[in-house]
């Protein structure tokens, strides 16, 4: 077990990617004040949060519903173990939720929660990045009265004081599907509303805010939704909902996931209610979209880790398994891979950043438009595809739950690539930008800025902008290609944003059978990657 020990004590310190990447963007004072939070928060994971989550995410120790008391009183709890509470003081002490209150402040927030999906999900990954959506929410769109009563409370940084935010938008008939859901929300005298219909999965059950979707009014589709805050108590009763059960899940177990009815919960807007799906989607839905991308880099970072030191101290056939060169291949892989992501979500990191700080153009707006979803969908598959590699370098080994972290993340990962958006949702609803908004030009001229007429993927670049650009145009081409146009131009733009070794490699994972490279080059790019 010598090769646990190889793990990092501080593993902000020994991210070397990591630390040229927020270099890139990040003035000197900011990166040196952000370094600070970030080492402390690392120690505090490899000491408390992994100790911790290596329990609670146990069958024998995860989250039960209680809904009555002993007086036979409804109180719709959730109760965790106490090691989920060690685990939660340690997170929300790091600031990442208690930034949520100061605009700008992204790239912060981006490395506080890739530190903590070193873990995995961890049962708090999921509440903190519900906690700022809905935290963004009532800063940017609710009225001063509705901030005023609850946006204190979400960003607090003492966990014990602090209250949980979560986000129930999806229906059993909607699903995706969003503009078939039927909750219906109706006006009270006082400016309020009554919330009546079921919610089919809700993360973070426990949570002590709920933003949450319902019609308002006859107006059918998306146009016809509201956003409402619901608090979960009023007077210490519960707010009109009940819990019916707690959702057993592939991953993400130590998260609290349920099905909700509302019945008469008192709710207030988010927002003008007309407004109700741009304010869900462009902040909320958005903020998670970006932060479930920056936590599946963080799971592929670990897995990656795991399998170098396992590689480096395992031996067979009176080797190191690391000095194969097949099983470096493979590592290397896994380096290009995650380097190549991390550096996609800080290119959207960066685009989040400005548009927070309401310091973002025309152009910064709309192609984060397109990176959100995009980097969504393929840095999530990947993060699957990194975990996997890490599960074969460790053999039969990688599949038992007290020898690593890697089945965690393995589950972890898989639930990741379903949150806000199945692959062919967030593929259909980029495609459906590119028709209405001039992402293309835009998307052109960001990738001008980093790759000149004479960069080596410019003319690889040229040729997927047009075949987007043919998917617009024809949609029954569009029905069969767009989704691996997209993941092709995923791929390219982690190589153009990354480090030049990753970068080779990346591009060389899409273009196989045309890139010509020696073993000895081939050999040498794999060193660097590993090196690193």
């Amino acid at each position: 077990m010598a090769w646990r020990d190889d793990y990092p004590a501080n593993p902000y310190d020994a991210d070397r990617a990591l630390h040229r990447g927020l270099g890139r963007y990040l003035a000197k004072q900011r990166l040196q004040d952000l370094e600070v939070s970030a080492r402390d928060f690392a120690f505090a994971m490899v000491n408390v949060v992994a100790p911790s989550a290596a329990r609670y995410e146990q069958r024998l120790h995860l989250p039960e519903l209680s809904r009555f008391d002993a007086f036979g009183r409804r109180v719709e709890e959730v109760s965790f173990d106490p090691s989920y509470h060690a685990a939660g003081q340690a997170v929300w002490e790091s600031g990442v939720v208690s930034l949520s209150q100061t605009p700008g402040t992204a790239f912060e927030q981006m490395t506080l929660l890739y530190l903590l999906c070193a873990e995995g999900e961890a049962g708090h990954a999921c509440p903190v990045t519900c906690t700022i959506g809905l935290a963004r929410a009532l800063r940017r769109r609710a009225s001063s009265e509705v901030r005023d009563l609850f946006l204190g409370a979400l960003v607090e940084r003492d966990y014990r004081e602090s209250q949980r935010g979560a986000q129930f938008l999806t229906e059993v008939q909607g699903g995706s599907d969003v503009g078939a859901n039927a909750c219906v929300a109706t006006p009270q005298d006082d400016g309020t509303y009554r919330l009546s219909g079921e919610k089919w999965f809700c993360s973070v059950a426990n949570a002590d805010q709920f933003f949450v979707t319902a019609r308002v009014g006859a107006t059918e589709g998306t146009r016809g939704l509201g956003s409402f805050v619901v608090p979960r108590t009023i007077d210490g009763a519960p707010n009109g909902f009940s819990l019916r059960r707690l959702k057993d899940k592939l991953g993400t177990r130590g998260l609290a996931s349920g099905e909700i009815d509302f019945d008469g919960a008192r709710a207030w807007p988010v927002g003008p209610l007309d407004e109700g799906f741009r304010t869900a989607v462009g902040i909320v839905l958005n903020t998670s979209r970006w932060m479930t991308a920056v936590g599946s880099v963080g799971i592929m970072r670990r897995a990656y880790l795991e399998a170098r030191n396992f590689a480096h101290r395992r031996k067979a056939f009176g080797s190191p398994i690391e000095d194969f060169a097949v099983l470096r291949l493979t590592l290397a892989d896994m380096a290009a891979t995650t380097e190549g992501a991390l550096a996609l979500v800080l290119a959207l990191t960066d685009l989040e950043d400005r548009i927070d700080a309401d310091a973002a153009s025309a152009d910064d707006v709309l192609v984060h438009r397109f990176l959100v979803n995009a980097t969504k969908l393929i840095v999530s598959q990947q993060a699957t595809r990194v975990v996997r590699s890490g599960i074969e370098v460790l053999g039969g080994n990688g599949t038992i739950e007290e020898f690593s972290v890697l089945p965690r993340l393995y589950r972890d990962s898989i639930v990741f690539e379903s949150w806000e958006g199945t692959h062919n949702v967030l593929a259909a609803q980029v495609l459906n930008d590119l028709g209405r908004m001039p992402l293309l030009g835009a998307l052109s001229n960001f990738v001008s800025t980093y790759a000149g007429e004479s960069h080596p993927t410019r003319e690889m670049f040229d040729q997927v902008l047009a075949d987007l650009d043919k998917c617009v145009r024809d949609a029954t081409y569009a029905a069969w290609h767009f989704r691996e146009r997209l993941e092709t131009l995923g791929i390219l733009l982690e190589a153009l944003l990354g480090e030049s070794t990753a970068a080779a490699h990346l591009v060389a994972s899409i273009r196989p059978r045309f890139e010509q490279i020696s073993d000895q080059d081939l050999a040498a790019r794999v060193d660097s990657l590993l090196e690193n």
